[in-house]
């Protein structure tokens, strides 16, 4: 069975979504394939539903442009939507002196990527907040806030679908084939099917790059290898000890063991870094001595037995030519060659912060095609 269509999503996660809006808002005929049975339910439900500054990516990067532009547009789309959101403020805390200097940088960093309302602040100053937090020193982050990623997906979906946009879920993209009127997409899952389309939007997260390596004739040299980095989370038995986000200096791979609080105020700690060569959802509780360790650098009165196994989330990351690649990776034509075709490697964290901003951007780039 072969179907038209003018663009094919792959993927409902948040990124998915917003694309699938902002396509389907312009007026193009749109259908989401998702592989499970409902949307987001893999990396866009299982992070720390922050709305990122834009603090820590290197100037220039598609990350530090994406985060700064997609927070202004979070904030403005859930304040116009209702979707729960608080401007809940971030405090980066030094656990040692070595580690002043380096907020120091994470300070020059943000002003460069046009963050320029981080405050400095000195142990007294963080005592003040936030009493239970012990620090040499701190950057304040104002504009750092938490969202309802669920409502938020929601929204987008119910935006998409009143445009006319289709989702089909079990649904996978297993092969896309060009030709001169765009791509030809074998459909598997609960039924197979094929798709025609103009446009094809490769944005399946854990999945882009297998999509990509079987798309014909894309060139295999820009096929980037996917990594998979878990991230536990555990949560706090108990109140919360503080009231803001309190987020150590960053560590490699991610930014380390922080506090984040759900919209309810609980008090969740994550993610770590854990390396995996298969996708594996389980929380690894033999970690939890680790947490303890990293938690009391900056909260020396958390007791013993109050943290439990919450969820875990695996981060798309991506290699370039063996190198750890740490930006956005997102290839249209102009990459590839290939007319209609655009995908989206390595989606992390901030994704869900500049998922409107990503939406711009590919939009933007199918419409100069």
């Amino acid at each position: 069975m072969t179907h038209d269509i003018e663009t094919v999503v792959v993927g409902a996660g948040v990124v998915g979504l917003a694309i699938a809006s902002s396509l389907a808002t312009a007026g193009q005929e749109v259908i989401i394939l998702e592989q499970k049975h409902l949307f987001g339910s893999e990396t866009s439900a299982r992070h720390s539903e922050v709305i990122h500054a834009g603090i820590y990516y290197p100037k220039n990067s598609l990350k530090a442009k994406l985060c700064t532009r997609g927070k202004a547009l979070l904030y403005k789309y859930c304040a116009d939507h209702n979707i729960a959101h608080k401007r809940i403020e971030k405090i980066i805390v030094a656990t040692s002196a070595a580690q002043v200097v380096e907020l120091e940088g994470i300070n020059k960093r943000a002003k460069a990527n046009g963050v320029d309302d981080l405050l400095a602040m000195t142990s007294t100053d963080i005592t003040h907040l936030e009493p239970a937090i012990k620090a040499h020193a701190g950057l304040l982050s104002p504009s750092t806030g938490i969202i309802d990623s669920h409502a938020f997906m929601l929204s987008l979906l119910g935006k998409a679908e009143s445009f006319g946009a289709m989702i089909a879920y079990n649904s996978t993209a297993d092969q896309v084939v060009p030709d001169d009127s765009g791509f030809t997409v074998a459909v598997g899952g609960e039924q197979d099917m094929t798709l025609k389309c103009k446009r094809l939007v490769n944005t399946a997260g854990h999945g882009a790059c297998t999509l990509a390596k079987n798309t014909h004739g894309f060139p295999v040299q820009l096929l980037p290898t996917a990594r998979y980095a878990k991230g536990n989370y555990f949560r706090l038995q108990g109140k919360s000890p503080v009231s803001r986000l309190i987020y150590p200096v960053p560590e490699p791979g991610g930014l380390g063991v922080h506090i984040t609080l759900d919209m309810a105020g609980q008090s969740r700690f994550g993610p770590d870094v854990q390396w995996q060569d298969t996708l594996d959802y389980d929380v690894d509780e033999d970690r939890a001595d680790a947490f303890y360790d990293a938690i009391r650098r900056y909260w020396p009165a958390l007791k013993g037995d109050t943290l439990v196994p919450d969820y875990a989330g695996v981060r798309p990351k991506i290699e370039v030519n063996g190198t750890a690649y740490n930006d956005f990776l997102i290839q249209g034509s102009n990459s590839h060659g290939l007319n209609g075709l655009v995908n989206l490697f390595g989606i992390e964290s901030p994704g869900l912060t500049s998922s409107l901003a990503i939406a711009e951007y590919v939009s933007a780039l199918l419409a100069s095609e």
